[in-house]
């Protein structure tokens, strides 16, 4: 699998140790390529020399982040399964209680999300218990920031001219006949979640799904959701669910 050839036209990241940020720049080319890489490959997608990436990632095949394959590839190694987990189960303990009682108190699927580079990541869910027909989406999963609830609370934040960076390199695929493929249209509709206060997918990620979701307080590039079928999660039922989305909100932030 080819190794996306996007990353020199990424904003650089700021400050820091910068053969740490090589070293997490190759893990994440390697994540996003999905399969074995080559040195060349991540040379093309990093714009680095050879000769640097195999220093480091020589390093972190003896750390056990990296394997090498009997191919002479790369693909990522164990180590960093133990990290994932980790990680996972320190944001379920953070989010899973304010999850349940958002679940419960709507009726309807409840998730977590954060922008992990310039895509969205589902990184904690409580699905409903109260319907059978209801919404799940896997945890790690990575969705377009432009057409889902979660990702414009949270782009709605963002300054415009980092929104249209964001959006320029991830790309605007139509999901749905009803996703926003127009850059401008896309900061039009920005302009009016900052005015409401959350943002809603109507069908723009999964034709036939309503989500309604908030950016969480003093938390950057993070954002609450309920998610549900569009004939249960009707905009009568959103204005509904919005105090405790809020208050789930709040909570998550510490403020309650």
């Amino acid at each position: 699998m080819s190794v996306p050839s996007q990353r020199a036209d990424r904003p650089a990241r700021a400050g820091g140790v910068q053969s740490l940020d090589r070293a997490f720049e190759l893990l994440e080319l390697m994540a996003e390529a999905g399969d074995e890489v080559a040195l060349s490959q991540l040379a093309v997608a990093s714009g680095l020399p050879v000769p640097t990436i195999h220093r480091i990632v020589r390093t972190l095949v003896a750390s056990g982040y990296v394997l090498q394959l009997p191919s002479r590839r790369y693909a990522l190694g164990p180590r960093l399964i133990g990290l994932g987990e980790s990680a996972a189960r320190t944001v379920e303990a953070w989010a899973d209680p304010h999850l349940l009682a958002l679940a419960e108190s709507t009726g309807e699927t409840a998730n977590l999300a954060m922008l992990d580079g310039d895509k969205v990541v589902y990184v904690a869910q409580v699905p409903s218990s109260r319907h059978t027909v209801r919404m799940f989406t896997e945890v790690g999963r990575q969705v377009y920031a432009h057409c889902t609830g979660v990702g414009k609370a949270m782009l709605a934040q963002l300054p415009e001219d980092e929104v249209r960076g964001l959006v320029t390199r991830a790309g605007m695929p139509a999901m749905t006949p009803r996703s926003i493929t127009d850059v401008d249209a896309l900061l039009d509709e920005l302009a009016l979640v900052r005015a409401a206060g959350h943002a809603v997918d109507d069908g723009e990620q999964e034709t036939g799904v309503r989500c309604v979701a908030v950016a969480v307080p003093n938390r950057p590039a993070t954002a609450i959701s309920v998610s549900g079928p569009a004939g249960r999660v009707t905009p009568d039922a959103v204005t509904e669910m919005l105090p405790s989305l809020l208050a789930a909100a709040d909570r998550l932030a510490g403020r309650r």
